[in-house]
């Protein structure tokens, strides 16, 4: 959490953010989504039959909580049903479950749940779409409450949650009847290889909102903007030709990218290496973790570059 003297400003900087950037960062979402409700569906026409849209849509806009009983399940999550309704619960937003369990046990705890009646509510409804998707989570919140939280939220405002889902583009927030996403870019000032490094299913964090879709059921969150962009203040600190201690992060057949400090990583390119031999590997030179001793060559605060030469390996 940033400290309370410096959050007034963080708040200020929160980006507005154009469906450009939605489209961009939720592409992966709404794949992933389609993936999971794929084995959920039916042929349209008796999808139409067994659903009353009219109803479905009033019990969403009204944040109603309804039970349905459980009647198959697949991979991805639970299939329900109800009188003229029909969907899918994906298993985040089971209570008891997580996507992390393995593949058997998975199937096994899914199974269980036929037969069984649920308290959930209604994410999704897109007639457009004959798709249905409801969540256990967001009923513990009581009703209304995404109406609250919708009209409550804007840009900038600080928020607690607890993440509920992670994949290899981000993380999902529940904040108490809504779920926000905090994309991969949006975690960390410093490199992320795969958000599940930095974030575990069930921990609670504190976020800044971004953006608020009312109208697209999205939050967008940021974790990295609680904290101030140690960027600004690089050329402050280092100048060019500074030799300093730095750790390998990553690899590449390009370079090694090295950290100075948290949120700041430089490349050392594999031309400033003068190594023999055209097809030098450089994995086999550096490892993660390695300490090195680098001098800066270049300094890019804005777009966040820093180009580095090795000096010495530890």
């Amino acid at each position: 959490m940033a400290p309370e003297y410096e959050l007034s400003k963080l708040k200020q900087e929160a980006p507005e953010l154009d469906d450009g950037w939605w489209a961009s960062i939720l592409a992966d979402e709404d794949h992933f989504k389609s993936e999971e409700t794929s084995q959920a569906s039916k042929p349209k026409e008796e999808k139409s039959s067994n659903k009353d849209w009219e109803a479905i849509k009033a019990i969403y806009d009204r944040d109603e909580i309804i039970t349905l009983k459980v009647h198959a399940c697949n991979r991805g999550g639970l299939l329900v049903h109800g009188e003229n309704i029909q969907g899918f619960v994906p298993i985040s937003h089971l209570v008891e479950m997580t996507n992390r369990e393995n593949e058997n046990s998975r199937h096994q705890r899914l199974a269980d749940y036929i037969g069984c009646s649920l308290q959930l509510k209604i994410i999704e409804c897109e007639p457009d779409m004959e798709r249905v998707v409801l969540s256990e989570r967001a009923a513990l919140a009581g009703e209304g409450r995404r109406k609250y939280l919708f009209e409550s939220l804007k840009a900038g405002d600080v928020v607690g949650g607890t993440v509920t889902n992670i994949t290899d583009f981000g993380a999902f927030v529940d904040l108490g009847g809504v779920e926000g996403l905090v994309h991969v870019s949006e975690i960390s000032w410093g490199r992320v290889r795969h958000p599940e490094d930095l974030l575990k299913i069930g921990q609670s964090v504190s976020a800044m909102v971004l953006q608020v879709s009312e109208e697209n059921v999205r939050v967008a969150l940021s974790l990295k903007r609680l904290c101030p962009n140690p960027w600004e203040k690089l050329p402050e600190k280092y100048k060019i030709g500074d030799e300093v201690p730095a750790t390998v992060t990553v690899i590449k057949r390009f370079g090694v990218f090295a950290r100075l400090e948290d949120g700041v990583e430089g490349l050392i390119h594999i031309s400033s290496l003068n190594l023999e031999g055209e097809h030098q590997d450089l994995s086999s030179m550096f490892h993660s973790g390695q300490s090195l001793r680098v001098r800066i060559f270049h300094i890019d605060s804005g777009r966040r570059r820093l180009g580095l030469g090795l000096v010495e390996m530890e």
